[in-house]
């Protein structure tokens, strides 16, 4: 959420950043009317207060009699008028509520200027693409041929966009989120967390989820729970309504959990696959910083995400997002995405964003320095990283011509040793 200062006092300069990320003037100043509205009304009410008090005090030193009455007369007439002031105040502050939870986060000034994905800049590629002496396969034909990915009886069992993981499709899966755990808490000095995969509607609030975002939620039907979207909402929600202290930050978490969203799916290649599922598994990491070290704690975030890329020797690139591509609560974002040769695209594993203090003031996290006035912390999260495309990564790029896959040496201790994937 936007701090309201910033509107009522530099209306101008938020409805021209704002409409970097694609949010109209006429919202912004809608909001500002409602602000301005509720706030004079306010005064109203305050005012009619007071002369409620100072008439009530007055009538008390008054004698009984026809004046008295007269005055009381009065004060009951002021009432009336309060009351009616005073449930219009309730509504506008309700209007003024969700308006804001409407608006998106600023974009940060060194964001680049773009309209869509298609002005998103590649920072830098790491990493060579391999060739190879066959046409390699995309990996729902690889996991097909090594008995290791169900799509069949996934369907069977849940519906479209849900697959079965079996054998050593299920092992790789597993190998790969606790070797990513081991990698973000042993050598990046995160704290590992294991969050509830169900949370109350606040929590979503909280992180920017809701209201913009409630038709991509699966809720449950009879209670106050969602499933959740990512770890980052359980993760950030910990500290709601808390104030932590200065010297603790920054605090870094890490958590996996499956993640649930609603996809809308699209005829053409992103339907094949494990590429986009209702379903899917997630090493989330998530930081609460103090705000002078936001923008630096951002790059040291990506360069964690990218530590997983380059333990795998996968070739991956950097994207720094644009204005036009920004999501909802990010006010600087940037993209890790591995290169997968079957599929012949580079997928995202991996958004690291900068949300300022709009998390924040959501979910009102707070943090002291001694005995000084609490202050909004900024939060920044990124994927360390998701599946099922790491697992895609993998597949494609470590394949033979003979149809067995090659195992990352890294991820060789945490399958066993094993060093291929091979049918039969």
């Amino acid at each position: 959420m936007l701090d309201v200062r910033l509107i009522r006092e530099d209306l101008a300069r938020v409805k021209e950043k704002l409409a970097l990320v694609g949010c109209s003037g006429e919202e912004v100043q809608a909001v500002a009317d409602l602000d301005k509205r509720r706030r004079e009304i306010l005064s109203s009410v305050e005012q009619m207060r007071n002369e409620r008090k100072t008439s009530s005090k007055k009538i008390g030193a008054m004698k009984p009699g026809p004046d008295q009455e007269a005055a009381k007369a009065q004060v009951r007439e002021l009432g009336d008028r309060m009351g009616a002031q005073e449930k219009e105040l309730a509504e506008l502050d309700e209007r003024f509520r969700r308006a804001m939870l409407e608006l998106p986060n600023l974009p940060l000034d060194d964001v680049p200027l773009g309209a869509d994905d298609s002005e998103n800049i590649v920072t830098r590629t790491e990493g060579e693409q391999r060739s190879f002496d066959f046409e390699p396969k995309p990996h729902w034909e690889i996991g097909e041929a090594l008995d290791i990915i169900d799509f069949e009886r996934g369907v069977k069992i849940s519906g479209t966009r849900f697959y079965v993981l079996k054998g050593d499709g299920a092992r790789l899966q597993r190998a790969l989120i606790t070797f990513m755990l081991d990698v973000h808490t042993l050598e990046n000095g995160y704290v590992e967390i294991y969050p509830p995969a169900m949370v109350r509607e606040e929590c979503l609030y909280g992180t920017g989820n809701l209201p913009k975002f409630g038709d991509n939620l699966y809720k449950d039907a009879e209670e106050d729970f969602y499933f959740i979207p990512t770890a980052e909402v359980p993760v950030t929600n910990l500290y709601r309504d808390e104030i932590l202290s200065a010297a603790d930050l920054p605090i870094k978490h890490v958590a996996y959990t499956p993640c649930f969203r609603r996809e809308k799916m699209s005829a053409g290649r992103d339907v094949r696959g494990i590429k986009r599922g209702h379903q899917f598994d997630k090493v989330e990491m998530v930081k609460f910083v103090h705000p002078d070290t936001s923008s630096a704690e951002l790059l040291s975030l990506l360069d964690n995400a990218e530590s997983i890329s380059r333990a795998l020797a996968v070739p991956h690139r950097i994207l720094e997002m644009c204005t036009g591509d920004l999501s909802f609560v990010a006010a600087k974002k940037y993209d890790v995405e591995l290169w997968a040769p079957g599929c012949q695209e580079w997928l995202e594993v991996s958004s690291c964003s900068n949300f300022t203090d709009f998390q924040a003031r959501r979910a009102n996290i707070r943090f002291r320095s001694g005995k000084d006035k609490p202050q909004l912390v900024h939060t920044l999260n990124g994927s360390g990283l998701a599946l099922p495309r790491v697992m895609i990564a993998v597949l494609e790029n470590y394949q033979r011509a003979d149809g067995s896959v090659e195992i990352p040496e890294r991820l060789r201790p945490y399958m066993g040793g094993q060093e291929e994937l091979r049918a039969g």
